[in-house]
């Protein structure tokens, strides 16, 4: 398993664009991808789950990927998050 953590930066925090962006990115790995933010932890495949999270700016995410192609996914999504959140 593979995870790092990031502390948004953007003003309006996690919001419909980016999550939408997210979870397309997100379902483009064989892994199994988690997003845990306010002590809840949701699939990032899953929009519905990625925006009930409500990450604001200045809160810790955390991404874990776990399987096939994780080492790739985890290293992706990091640029991606750290470019757009």
């Amino acid at each position: 398993m593979k995870e790092f953590k990031y502390v948004i930066t953007d003003e309006m925090g996690l919001h419909a664009r980016p999550a939408g962006q997210l979870v397309k990115a997100a379902a483009g790995y064989a892994c199994d991808v988690k997003l845990t933010a306010n002590g809840t932890t949701v699939a990032a495949k899953r929009i519905m789950g990625v925006m009930r999270l409500a990450a604001k700016k200045g809160h810790e995410i955390t991404l874990s990927c776990s399987g096939a192609d994780e080492e790739k996914a985890a290293a992706e999504l990091e640029a991606f998050v750290k470019a757009n959140l």
